[in-house]
């Protein structure tokens, strides 16, 4: 087994080796220094600081555009961009395998930028343009390939870590950024410096992002056609239930991660316009809520990995989620949103748990199909949950029919009490049903066992890999995989 890994490192630092040759010679004129991880950080943390600066301003437009079924089209607008992302994030990724990563990363942010300036132009077009652009908006695939390129495999943990934590930094701050500058000079000003921090962005990867995967890297160069198994979003679905343990944690991560899809989806609008949080609130509401989410994800589930284990700190987490998520369904003060934003931070540590458990009990030639599958799960939900979430809103009559928003509301907490409330006990319908769904997923997630090796099969993998000389298939399947993952919402 040490043999095996060791022979493995030699041959990354062979290929990544022969990639620095490459470039050295001339493989990539264009960009500033050799391909590095700060320029993936830079593209996704302007990409992502610009859409946080919107944060208010969307929340506003989208009541007055759809003033009587905010709540479903907010869920309908997000299932279709979430689905359309989900559909392409593999082709784009086989696509960028073959023609390089630059190219798709000016793709990706430049579509998923382009309904910015469109929200003061025509608010019908931003969510109409919103919903289409999720067919590039897959800026996450490409950075992640982009970062297996230039790291060797004990690197990329760290990187990738450091390519999540920029994002959530790039949330922290701009929408109270958003947030305020709104209140003082507008909401004009505010789409008028996202959209300029976008171009921004476009800017920064024509000129100072260099290509990491040379053209005598890469598959065309050797004759090797498009892997249009890669390609297809449901071909790691399919070999869902060849594993009963596989199987488990799969419907885990469904039944978990379906409705905290939907709420990431709908419960900023439901802060602002049935809790009655005014745009600084929200602001306040989304860094405080990141900033906490960090230090879970870092020191709290260190600790809890080391003290009770992998497979208790998954069903620890699906615990906070359960009560995070009934927290929102029954809760009707402010304050307790607070409190239970408090509990949905510890709530995010299932799914790392959830990929530490399949890393240490998956065979090392299983990573990447197991690790495949659990992200186009996710992608299924990205689309599944906020239009599902939107739907329980509308059939609950859940709507802002009588909370109109003017210019001169923004900043005060003084609106009368929400109306549907004469209706119902429960303010907050699908997070109720988002509980029930978690503590279904904590039941199955008893019986999945500590400790246990996956023998999926993954004879199609072994095929594919042999019917051509792809030097993709000289590395690992979790290698292969890593251009499969998914964005998450905003």
């Amino acid at each position: 087994m040490t043999q095996g890994k060791k022979k493995k490192r030699a041959a990354n630092r062979s290929i990544m080796l022969a990639k620095k040759i490459i470039i050295k010679d001339g493989g990539t004129p264009q960009g500033i220094g050799s391909p590095s991880v700060y320029h993936a950080v830079i593209v996704i943390f302007l990409e992502f600081f610009a859409w946080g600066l919107l944060t208010a301003p969307t929340l506003v437009v989208l009541h007055e555009t759809f003033p009587k079924h905010t709540f479903l089209m907010n869920g309908l607008i997000q299932g279709v961009k979430g689905l359309l992302s989900f559909l392409s994030a593999p082709l784009i990724g086989a696509l960028s395998d073959v023609w390089g990563r630059k190219s798709f990363l000016l793709l990706t942010v430049f579509f998923t930028c382009a309904p910015i300036p469109l929200m003061k132009i025509s608010p019908w077009w931003y969510f109409a343009v919103i919903s289409v652009s999720g067919v590039f908006a897959v800026t996450f695939s490409v950075v992640f390939a982009y970062v297996a390129d230039i790291t060797q495999e004990h690197e990329r943990s760290m990187a990738y870590g450091l390519v999540s934590a920029t994002f959530a930094a790039s949330l922290v701050t701009s929408p109270a950024i958003g947030a305020y500058l709104g209140r003082v000079y507008g909401d004009s000003l505010v789409v008028v410096l996202a959209t300029a921090i976008a171009l921004l962005d476009i800017c920064f990867i024509l000129v100072a992002v260099p290509e990491s995967l040379p053209e005598k890297m890469r598959p065309a160069s050797w004759g090797a056609p498009i892997s249009w198994e890669q390609a297809d979003p449901f071909a790691s679905l399919k070999k869902v239930g060849q594993d009963s343990i596989v199987l488990l944690i799969c419907i885990t991560v469904f039944l978990s991660y379906l409705p905290e899809a939907g709420q990431y989806s709908s419960f900023f609008l439901y802060l602002r316009q049935i809790m009655k949080f005014s745009p600084e609130s929200v602001a306040a509401f989304i860094a405080v809520l990141g900033i906490l989410s960090i230090i879970a994800q870092t020191i709290v589930l260190s600790l809890l990995m080391r003290s009770i284990g992998n497979k208790n700190t998954i069903l620890l987490g699906l615990g906070f989620q359960i009560l995070q998520l009934a927290w929102y369904g029954f809760g009707s003060e402010p304050w307790m949103m607070w409190a239970a934003g408090a509990v949905a931070a510890m709530s995010s540590i299932t799914f790392p748990a959830v990929s530490a458990l399949v890393s240490r009990t998956a065979d090392a030639d299983q990573q990447g199909v197991v690790q495949g599958m659990i992200t186009g799960i996710r992608g299924l939900c990205n689309g599944l949950g906020p239009a599902l979430y939107g739907f329980i809103f509308y059939i609950f009559h859940v709507e802002l029919k009588e909370l109109p928003i003017t210019g001169t509301d923004l900043g005060t907490n003084t609106s009368p009490q929400h109306h549907f409330e004469q209706n119902s006990i429960i303010p907050g319908p699908p997070f109720l049903f988002g509980a029930c769904s978690v503590l279904l997923a904590l039941l199955v997630a008893l019986f999945i066992p500590e400790h246990t090796n996956l023998s999926l099969r993954s004879s199609s993998w072994r095929k594919h890999c042999g019917s051509h000389s792809h030097p993709h298939c000289t590395q690992a399947p979790g290698e292969a995989k890593e251009p499969l993952l998914q964005d998450t919402n905003v």
